[in-house]
């Protein structure tokens, strides 16, 4: 049995460290396999491999240092800490959390939680055209939203403007109620939430009505040149290829793209091939264009959900192994 002690962070953090019911302990025990305690104001590591307990102490000497900055622990940055002890990177999680990227109309600091979002928003920052490409919960169109506000307050840009394919996914647009623009509301829901939170409903009511903030479904970029502009093109994956180069070349001069998409979660048509996923493969390697790849080490939503993209990532590896081996049997059975 190895038992090591580590110096326990503020005493007003240690619930903060511990977690709501303890859970965030309770995940590092699962993790590494290893028994935490707090004993007399001092946070007692034990397990049977030296190896797991000295992580498990650098984990929380990394996570403690946090809390001593008020700085919020949760069972996914638990996840993401181990991760990154593993490859020896644990160093890089106190960095994630001193670069502001942004902050909420109410004061709050918006910061990459990964490795990987820092690299997105870097890209952003770099390039003119920025393709975020990964699964849900990885912070694609929330970081761009904060990249885009923190153009516009620095007069980066004239104005935002945000933008998704209108695609149905199992139901009509003929069949809902309402005109035009309340049958595609609902589409364009989630961009303002994050644009709500960034700037506060009313601000944002008022930037709308003066033309600063433009929301629209895709299909009204057709024939626009947008200059001085932040562009957010969300849900990608569901353009087709028409729609995809149509709106790439509505790019203007001092502008700026954003383009984030999930390629599992394709609701276009059977036939019809994303219009990301040919961006993707025509613009890579072409200057001031970035391709980022997220994943699910990337999600910071409940750690279910890591779960659930791995196993969804995993079935979809099986059933195209499947296909593969089917096609090299027929083959085979061609050639006898």
């Amino acid at each position: 049995m190895v038992e090591e002690m580590s110096q326990a962070p503020l005493s007003g953090a240690i619930q903060n460290l511990f977690g709501a019911g303890d859970e965030n302990v309770r995940l590092l025990e699962h993790l590494l396999d290893v028994h935490i305690a707090l004993r007399s104001g001092e946070i007692v590591v034990e397990g049977e491999k030296e190896e797991a307990v000295d992580t498990a102490e650098r984990v929380l000497g990394s996570l403690g240092a946090l809390c001593a900055r008020s700085e919020r622990v949760d069972t996914a940055l638990v996840q993401y800490a181990v991760n990154l002890a593993m490859k020896d990177e644990l160093d890089q999680l106190d960095t994630l959390f001193k670069e502001v990227v942004a902050t909420t109309f109410r004061g709050r600091p918006i910061r990459c939680k990964t490795l990987g979002q820092r690299d997105y928003v870097k890209a952003i920052k770099k390039n003119t055209l920025t393709l975020g490409i990964g699964p849900a919960g990885t912070g694609k169109t929330y970081l761009a939203m904060a990249m885009a506000v923190s153009a516009l307050k620095s007069k980066e840009v004239e104005r935002i403007v945000l933008t998704r394919p209108a695609v149905e996914a199992g139901e009509k647009l003929g069949f809902l109620p309402g005109d035009l623009n309340q049958k595609v509301d609902p589409y364009l829901r989630p961009l303002y939430d994050a644009m709500f939170e960034m700037l506060g409903a009313e601000t944002c009511q008022r930037m709308q009505e003066r033309g600063v903030i433009e929301v629209a479904p895709l299909a009204y970029m057709r024939g626009r040149t947008l200059s001085d502009a932040f562009i957010i093109l969300d849900e990608a994956q569901n353009t087709t290829q028409e729609q995809m180069k149509m709106f790439l070349t509505r790019m203007g001069f001092r502008s700026k793209i954003v383009v984030t998409g999930d390629p599992s979660q394709i609701d276009l048509p059977r036939g019809k091939k994303s219009g990301l996923i040919e961006a993707v493969e025509v613009l890579s390697g072409v200057p001031d264009i970035s391709v980022q790849r997220l994943t699910h080490q990337d999600v910071v939503r409940h750690e279910l959900v890591q779960a659930i993209v791995r196993a969804y990532d995993a079935h979809a590896r099986r059933a195209k192994e499947e296909i593969n081996h089917g096609r090299n049997g027929e083959e085979e059975h061609d050639v006898d």
